[in-house]
């Protein structure tokens, strides 16, 4: 009895802890002064309707939305045809390649980000939202990858050949009993995808510039010259947006399958 009171205890003390930057940006997005304030003097929403005054920050919420759809777009692509590749075809170096895939998530983003400005500068790339999508993308399909090989170590391979042997193509063997046995794993690695770009700082700073810059780059610039409550209300959007994402992500597939913990 002890030990699970101990137990619950700190579980509670280590989730207030990992929460409470949250709480501290979401409560002083509420302040009334034009400073950022904790504990918050007084209650208003005025910082939020601020925003609708902010071209700026709304084109760099455009800007990170569309890359990041797209990025959500193209890695559910490429993640199914990868996945497919590594789980169902033997060729040379689908080992690495698999391996590579995994590996991807212990690069430090900055590493990605000093190696993409140079590999731009190479090629004579200038900044623009497609070489910004061509960067988010590194970061995102091994997430959609992950999320596709564990929906198709799932999946029982009898109803294709059955469906196969009625007389099915291979096409529709795909489009009709492949496709929709993976379908929450592709919705998952999408919202991943979604969220990762969305959210990506370290990887934008190095590839966008003065013009062109991702909401996440504009709240860092911002920042070092102000220090007024409309970022935090940025930033608890942001969280909203992620919180959402998280929620349909767990309620379609589930986040431990990432992982590959659950089956």
């Amino acid at each position: 009895m002890i030990g699970r009171v101990a137990g619950g205890l700190f579980a509670t003390l280590v989730a207030l802890f990992l929460l409470a930057p949250v709480l501290v940006t979401i409560a002083s997005s509420l302040t009334t002064t034009s400073y950022v304030a904790f504990p918050p003097q007084g209650i208003t929403v005025h910082w939020y309707l601020e925003l609708a005054g902010r071209p700026e920050f709304l084109m760099s919420f455009a800007l990170s939305f569309g890359v990041a759809i797209g990025a959500a777009v193209v890695s559910t692509v490429l993640g199914l045809a990868a996945g497919l590749a590594i789980h169902r075809y033997p060729f040379p170096g689908r080992t690495a390649l698999d391996t590579m895939f995994s590996s991807a998530f212990a690069v430090p983003t900055i590493v990605l980000g000093i190696g993409l400005l140079q590999w731009y500068a190479q090629l004579g790339m200038a900044s623009s939202p497609f070489t910004l999508l061509l960067a988010h993308l590194v970061l995102t399909v091994p997430y959609t990858v992950r999320l596709v090989l564990a929906g198709l170590h799932g999946l029982d391979r009898s109803a294709e050949r059955a469906a196969a042997g009625l007389g099915a193509s291979s096409l529709q063997v795909f489009w009709h009993v492949t496709l929709p046995a993976v379908r929450g794993s592709l919705i998952a690695g999408a919202f991943f995808a979604l969220i990762t770009s969305f959210d990506d700082l370290t990887v934008a700073l190095f590839v966008v510039t003065t013009d062109m810059q991702t909401l996440p780059v504009r709240i860092f610039n911002y920042l070092q010259y102000n220090y007024d409550p409309t970022v935090t209300a940025v930033g608890t959007l942001m969280v909203l947006l992620a919180v959402v994402a998280a929620l349909v992500i767990e309620r379609v597939v589930g986040v431990a399958r990432l992982f590959g913990t659950s089956r």
